[in-house]
């Protein structure tokens, strides 16, 4: 489905913050895991389910020794908006996960149902699909509380990255323009976002490396276009982040080869 990544993994990997520019929601199949989340540190084990949202400061690490398997969804946030905005039935509004995780055993039987349907390569699938997610969004949709806002310097710093995050800047860049002084800015992006503004601008050029490789860049390119000093670096940061590295990546996103011999 157009817009869908799936991802299982089975691993102890301690994973460090960072973010995500898609929704993720997946089910914890065995073993446990702890982080700390946007909304609080939580603990997750078997049969949870757990969600993420795009921009989210998030980490994670196994609980015990045995390391933790999961299967996870991550939608870009329009297949997501446009699902959420037909079960409001138009009404505007934004939409986040409430709970970083989900213990009801209904959300995760959809869950695993969705998980299955997305990754079938069955003809007819495409209406069993839309189906699930709907379901398992009206199933876990709860108002959205109002976010906290954010100062108004700090929205311009955080767009400037977000424009170009290949860029460089420098503190005094993102400062100047607010009138506030390069401290001021450092502790405020930090209480706003949950990362410092290297931290932040590193996040959102691992994230483009991302969407540069699923389109088919070779990892050199990506490395140069997202900004970042070389591919060994761009290959630290995405490995540290993803839990795997920019070159297996990149043969989980390449599309299926088509069988030949006669049809």
């Amino acid at each position: 489905m157009a817009g869908v990544q799936a991802v299982v993994a089975r691993s102890d990997h301690r994973f460090a913050r960072h973010t995500h520019d898609q929704y993720g929601i997946g089910v914890i199949e065995s073993g446990a895991q702890k982080s700390a989340s946007g909304r609080g540190p939580v603990e997750a084990g078997p049969g949870d389910v757990i969600t993420v949202n795009p921009g989210e400061v998030h980490d994670g690490a196994p609980i015990g020794d045995d390391g933790r398997f999961w299967r996870m969804l991550y939608f870009d946030p329009d297949v997501i908006t446009g699902a959420v905005a037909d079960i409001r039935q138009g009404r505007p509004g934004d939409f986040e996960f409430a709970d970083p995780v989900l213990r009801h055993p209904p959300h995760a039987t959809t869950m695993r149902q969705l998980f299955t349907a997305m990754t079938a390569e069955r003809a007819g699938t495409e209406l069993r699909r839309q189906e699930l997610l709907l379901t398992l969004l009206a199933e876990v949709l709860r108002e959205t509380p109002e976010p906290k806002p954010v100062p108004r310097a700090i929205r311009a710093a955080r767009e400037r990255i977000d424009d170009d995050p290949a860029k460089a800047v420098s503190l005094a860049d993102l400062a100047e323009p607010a009138g506030i002084s390069q401290f001021q800015l450092l502790r405020a992006f930090d209480k706003a976002t949950g990362l410092t503004p290297h931290a932040y601008l590193i996040q959102r050029r691992v994230q483009l490396a991302r969407k540069l490789i699923v389109g088919g860049a070779g990892l050199a390119e990506a490395a140069l276009a997202s900004g970042f000093s070389d591919q060994s670096h761009m290959t630290r940061i995405f490995t540290r982040s993803f839990g795997l590295s920019p070159h297996l990546y990149a043969v989980s996103a390449r599309p299926p080869q088509a069988s030949g011999g006669p049809c």
